[in-house]
């Protein structure tokens, strides 16, 4: 039970549906979806529509989606809404201009953006209410304006100069050449337009016809090399799902070219420390959490790419023994760190929601740009900001996730969702680029092994150990960073909070939902 005299927030209750998210206006339009009767994954892209206003350092059209659903009906599905790689895009092509690796502020970096692909096949399979009706609130906030909020005010002025990489995103994110003050209300005209085409066109509308034409030829004036054929060609995919014991639950994540495996192998590996008896801030803990994390992402790094262009080793990485064997090298008293470099710069982007509906149809989504505000290049004619998800492939001919006309590079955004029973008990995600999987498992296991509600969950400070050194959150006790010091980390303060999340519990014994919203970000969790 919570300490009143402490600050934090009580977790939300619900019977009849509810919604978390990272901006407090997505999380009221996904509730009124649902008591307007719409389902969860209804709720879901309204809210995602949302975000892509409200939250624009962090989502947008112009970026990637992935998804798992958990029908009320039974069985659990992902949606894989990444982009690929123009038809163009060669690594020669790219040597020949002297690069050694992707810049993240080049056309090169944007893949075709899947998102819109993606919340068109939710709909189609799952959903009940059109598109046109879902993007109405996104519509008008971005026409008649909204308040930006304090979390997304702060992340607007700290990656301000991204925006001054392109005329249209200096137009239309820095008003008066400067980003915006909280509480200051923003207008987007442009993207206004665009997703109202897109409301009365269809999702069509902006993978094909004049709208795609506009991006195209703003992505080959930046020096890129993509084509008409190559939007009109983005699908999103219907995948199965993979998963993993841990305790009394099966955990599900999107297979590659995600990175949920990661917080899967994660997981496998620590079932095996009895948590449950360690301080749930201890160094013990924590320590051994750093150190499972460390040998996933050095899989991560050297294996994982799009399945559909070379082979990902998926059952092996979760191979029970594979873990054991995994366990077996790490020591509780000693950090190793003869482990090769890591893949990708540290960033911290992305929104991650969650919905549960009355018929207990539950859905665990997230949107991204990838870095803050993506690429930084907005096509002035469509208000359309472009992800920068391409620089997490690599100009090495031999290395899986090498560059390649059409591939999907190796994507770190993971929603989760954890089945008790045979049915749908949590979902859960937390934002941050590549500390997800570290996110996801502190949140799982504080509720798992330590049993706190989920909102109490997400408020714990939280450790992150990929790179190697071991960022540590203010709010990690003193002794705690001296006993990790101790075992041979290199303890850092992060410049900015580890991630943000969401998550929903499906208690069906008592026969409520209760939420949970990360104080980090400035959403909540809402129920009814």
């Amino acid at each position: 039970m919570r300490d009143f005299q402490l600050l934090g927030r009580s977790p939300a209750y619900g019977v009849s549906g509810m919604a978390a998210t990272s901006v407090p206006s997505a999380t009221l339009v996904a509730l009124d979806v649902l008591r307007a009767g719409g389902n969860a994954v209804d709720a879901a892209i309204a809210a995602a529509a949302v975000l892509a206003v409200v939250e624009p350092a962090m989502t947008g059209i112009g970026g990637d989606c992935f998804a798992l659903v958990a029908p009320a009906s039974g069985g659990v599905f992902a949606v894989n809404g990444s982009g690929r790689a123009p038809a163009a895009a060669t690594i020669e092509r790219l040597r020949a201009e002297g690069l050694a690796e992707i810049p993240p502020r080049s056309a090169h970096a944007v893949t075709v953006p899947g998102a819109l692909r993606a919340w068109e096949l939710l709909l189609e399979r799952f959903g009940t209410k059109p598109l046109a009706e879902l993007l109405r609130p996104a519509i008008r906030l971005a026409e008649e304006g909204f308040p930006v909020t304090a979390r997304v005010a702060w992340d607007w002025r700290r990656h301000a100069s991204t925006l001054r990489h392109s005329e249209g995103a200096a137009a239309f994110y820095l008003p008066g050449g400067r980003p915006p003050a909280e509480g200051r209300i923003v207008q987007l005209p442009a993207l206004a337009r665009t997703l109202e085409r897109i409301a009365t066109e269809g999702v069509n509308a902006f993978y094909e016809g004049p709208l795609a034409e506009k991006m195209v030829a703003s992505l080959r004036s930046w020096g890129g090399v993509h084509s008409l054929e190559d939007f009109a060609a983005q699908r999103a995919e219907l995948v199965e799902p993979i998963h993993t014991s841990y305790r009394d639950l099966l955990v599900y994540e999107c297979p590659p070219n995600g990175q949920g495996v990661v917080a899967l192998q994660i997981l496998n590996v620590l079932e095996g420390f009895e948590l449950g008896a360690m301080e749930p801030l201890g160094a013990e803990r924590l320590h051994l959490l750093a150190e499972a994390a460390k040998l996933a992402f050095r899989d991560r790094d050297a294996l994982l790419a799009d399945p559909a262009m070379v082979e990902v080793p998926v059952q092996r990485l979760l191979d029970k023994d594979y873990a054991a064997r995994l366990r077996e090298t790490i020591d509780p008293e000693r950090a190793a760190r003869d482990l090769p470099p890591p893949l990708l710069a540290a960033h911290k982007d992305t929104v991650y929601l969650c919905v549960v509906d009355r018929d207990l149809n539950v859905v665990s989504f997230i949107n991204s740009l990838f870095e803050p505000f993506g690429s930084g290049l907005c096509c002035p004619e469509t208000g359309v900001l472009f992800h920068n998800r391409g620089v997490s492939f690599r100009l090495d001919p031999a290395h899986p996730n090498a560059l390649g006309p059409g591939k999907r590079p190796m994507h770190t955004i993971i929603p989760a969702l954890a089945f008790k029973g045979g049915e749908a008990w949590l979902a859960f995600g937390v934002m941050g680029g590549h500390f997800q999987p570290m996110g996801q498992v502190q949140l799982l296991s504080a509720i798992v092994d330590h049993g706190l509600d989920p909102q109490a969950a997400l408020e714990l400070p939280r450790v992150s150990a990929y790179p190697f050194d071991m960022e540590v959150e203010r709010r990690i006790p003193a002794p705690t960073r001296a006993g990790l010091q101790e075992r041979g980390h290199l303890v850092l303060e992060p410049s900015a909070p580890l991630g943000g999340g969401q998550a929903i519990l499906v208690d069906r014994k008592r026969g409520v939902l209760v939420g949970g919203s990360d104080p980090r970000k400035d959403g909540l969790a809402l129920g009814w």
